[in-house]
């Protein structure tokens, strides 16, 4: 018995990296997976559908059910056609990973309007898109009266998270994912449904490709060393997440080899507090000791 036994999940941009990896680890746990993908460039450009199809066909070959799909994800109507298309072929839907994602990275002087725009569009919208026409199906659910324990597991990254120059389309897109995971999770719950985030490290097309981290992500030349780069590393932590009875919901989490760790909300520290307005002199005051640790005490301000 696997952990996902009986579970449909689509994962988008599965055709190769941490999507592949994660269709490959749910067929082995029992998931019916619909692999969606493009296959396009790191970059977005192209379109090459047989990596859908490649992956498909491997879990096939292992014993497993899966669909192959080609649907633009960032697209009203692609987005729909996928979630059709899982319930068509495999009478429901359980869980929705969403993985697909591009790199455009550029200095923020010298990015073009074109590379922040698609960027945006592929990470945010991206998400958006799907997780809306899943959340409306299983709403229906529902209403209908069947029982729901659905989940959605986003991608966000310590890009967005933690911040990294030369990545401002890429790390605000992965930032609001973030957000979008908490905020979802608190709307869908009513609903059955379950959302977390992961913001993996791991050797994809795009950390090889990520100024910097090249010679960093490499395979280690030791077989018998731990590759804690290898991508089928975070997966395990994404199977957990779509789980039937898994609890957690709302959350975002580092993975990279055997490490899991939780990320910390944004949250407000040290304060300075009047019982009047602040001037600009004197916020110049204290603002610098706020950014250093040495708040005045007391807690945030009102409806902060």
């Amino acid at each position: 018995m696997g952990s996902l036994d009986g579970r449909v999940a689509i994962i988008t941009g599965a055709g190769r990296g941490l999507g592949r990896e994660h269709a490959l680890l749910f067929a082995a746990e029992g998931a019916k997976v619909v692999v969606n993908d493009l296959g396009g460039a790191v970059d977005g450009s192209g379109d090459d559908r047989t990596a859908a199809e490649l992956v498909a066909d491997e879990i096939r070959s292992m014993g497993g059910e899966a669909l192959a799909n080609g649907d633009d994800i960032a697209e009203w109507e692609g987005g729909g056609r996928l979630v059709e298309a899982a319930v068509e072929a495999f009478g429901r839907l359980d869980v929705l990973v969403n993985n697909a994602g591009i790199l455009r990275d550029k200095m923020l002087v010298n990015m073009a309007e074109e590379e922040w725009d698609s960027v945006i569009h592929v990470h945010l919208k991206g998400h958006f898109v799907p997780t809306r026409h899943a959340a409306a199906y299983w709403r229906e659910q529902v209403k209908a009266g069947e029982e729901v324990q659905a989940a959605v597991v986003n991608t966000s990254s310590t890009s967005g998270l933690l911040g990294n120059p030369g990545q401002t389309n890429y790390g605000a897109a992965k930032a609001g994912i973030g957000a979008f995971t908490v905020i979802a999770a608190k709307e869908l719950s009513r609903y059955g449904v379950r959302v977390n985030a992961i913001a993996p490290a791991a050797r994809t097309r795009m950390t090889e490709q990520t100024p910097g981290l090249g010679d960093i992500v490499k395979a280690p030349s030791d077989p018998g060393t731990f590759d804690i780069w290898n991508p089928a590393n975070v997966s395990p932590l994404v199977a957990y997440l779509a789980t039937r009875d898994c609890p957690i919901s709302g959350q975002v989490f580092f993975v990279q080899g055997g490490d899991v760790r939780l990320f910390q909300p944004w949250t407000m520290t040290t304060t300075a507090h009047l019982d009047d307005r602040w001037t600009v002199e004197g916020l110049a005051a204290v603002v610098p000791g706020l950014v250093d640790g040495e708040g005045q005490g007391g807690g945030p301000p009102p409806g902060g």
